[in-house]
């Protein structure tokens, strides 16, 4: 069974959107594209390296398509070019037609159904790349195995986010975690199980409690 693996640079207040140049997606008056560059270190390229070492095929919105098949193709001088290139990438769109990039293949009109029957397909796991709505489609079914997050020191406030109002309550697991030197908190968290609640209240509450609750909104 394969698993889904959401690998994605993020902000502190979450927010995904064109971290790697001003004209990735610039949509909804985006100002702040490129925002992630400026953190780059030996330690972030080290992990992305190693992610990229395991074997995986992509996993990919259009436009993040769209933006990848404009760029590595053409990469000759990263061998992210020719990986990318010889993998699978597996494209939600509406215009399977136009999927012109070698060794790609649309999902179809039942994007979770389709990609929960590649999960249980023997295979590579299927890497997420931005593709910040597919993302949305996958958290809403529960579908999303692994976060690889990348976590810069930064606030940009509007923005598309990671996780959205639609994201399906789960626990999850830290699998592991470093720290760049440029402040990078970069963290693995693996689905585990659902959500367990608790309470620190009091267990005869006060009557200051009791009226406090019945304000509530």
């Amino acid at each position: 069974m394969r698993k889904i693996i959401a690998a994605t640079f993020v902000s502190l207040d979450g927010v995904m959107q064109a971290p790697g140049g001003p004209e990735e997606d610039p949509t909804g008056g985006f100002k702040f594209g490129g925002w992630a560059t400026s953190y780059f270190d030996d330690v972030l390229f080290g992990v992305i390296g190693e992610m990229f070492d395991r074997p995986f095929d992509l996993l990919l919105g259009r436009k993040t398509y769209d933006i990848f098949a404009a760029h590595w193709p053409y990469v000759t001088d990263d061998p992210i070019g020719p990986l990318f290139d010889k993998v699978t990438k597996y494209v939600a769109t509406h215009r399977p037609g136009s999927l012109t990039w070698k060794n790609t293949k649309p999902l179809g009109d039942d994007i979770p159904g389709a990609i929960a029957a590649l999960k249980r397909e023997d295979g590579p796991d299927l890497l997420i790349q931005g593709s910040s709505e597919l993302i949305q489609t996958l958290l809403a079914h529960d579908l999303i195995d692994r976060f690889q997050l990348m976590v810069m020191p930064l606030v940009l406030g509007p923005g598309k986010k990671l996780f959205g109002d639609g994201a399906m309550p789960a626990a999850m697991k830290l699998a592991f975690s470093k720290v760049s030197t440029t402040g990078v908190v970069i963290a693995s968290y693996e689905r585990d199980g659902e959500v367990q609640t608790g309470s620190f209240a009091m267990e005869t509450p006060t009557e200051a409690e009791l009226e406090r609750r019945k304000n509530l909104a």
